[in-house]
């Protein structure tokens, strides 16, 4: 049985789940589908086209599946999908998605510290961490296990690779490649995030083969040759073949 507050609005057509707590002043719009066992504090606003699965906690004044901030949408019929075990806290806002992909995605197991903004088709993948006042314009994509300091700032359609670190206070327009730490300003390459691999199980010798992959990568002006380099002296695994995608395929160019 879910607990409603009788100072709460929920839309009639509203699909709930079970066991969920709706706290006072939330406010749930049409069309919009929660799964099981969602806490939300009081003045949380769910909006139209938001799909939100299980064991969610939404803090005080977050706000999910907004009108994008686009002056192109006209009113396409738009979701926000939030997956599950995430802690989205105090004043957290997240676009709903436009006519260019449909919709925003927040994955599962995240925690989006207060005041960060996601916007309209960003993708988030699980088991970030990221910031106070942290702000993804249109079409970001982030991908597992990323740390994202506070009051950091991401130009559209950038990448943001798997187990990076990112500097608090720091903006790119360019993407960031998996498991480095960036930062300072301009933003540049700062390193392996050895702290961070260590904690997620990476062995010493996958993280040195990582940071050699770097070095080769780094140490050509053109980054084809240091991808060739990478290709001639390193054996083939998960990890370098993530890198060399990830270079190969960025659209935005690296940072350096």
């Amino acid at each position: 049985m879910n607990q409603i507050s009788p100072l709460a609005f929920v839309h009639p057509e509203a699909k709930l789940g079970d066991n969920n707590v709706i706290g006072p002043f939330c406010y749930i719009d049409k069309n919009t589908v929660i799964g099981d066992n969602n806490v939300m504090q009081n003045s949380v606003t769910i909006n139209y086209g938001a799909r939100i699965g299980s064991n969610n906690e939404f803090f005080p004044g977050a706000s999910l599946s907004t009108k994008p901030q686009d002056l192109k949408f006209k009113g396409e019929d738009t979701i926000c999908q939030i997956g599950n075990n995430n802690s989205i806290r105090e004043n957290v806002t997240i676009s709903r998605g436009t006519a260019s992909k449909g919709t925003t995605i927040v994955g599962d197991n995240n925690l989006l510290m207060e005041n960060m903004h996601v916007a309209h088709d960003c993708v988030i993948g699980n088991g970030c961490i990221i910031g106070n006042s942290t702000k993804f314009a249109g079409e970001v994509e982030v991908d597992d296990f990323a740390i994202i300091s506070a009051t950091c700032l991401f130009h559209q359609f950038c990448r943001v690779g798997s187990y990076i670190m990112f500097q608090g206070g720091t903006r790119t327009s360019q993407d960031i490649p998996p498991y480095v730490i960036a930062g300072k300003e301009p933003v540049r390459y700062a390193g392996i995030n050895i702290i961070g691999l260590r904690r997620r199980g990476f062995s010493n010798e996958k993280i040195e083969l990582i940071h050699e992959a770097y070095r080769l990568l780094y140490s050509k002006g053109v980054l084809k040759e240091g991808i060739e380099e990478i290709r001639k002296n390193l054996p083939e695994c998960e990890e370098i073949s993530n890198i060399i995608r990830f270079v190969e395929n960025s659209k935005r160019g690296i940072i350096r």
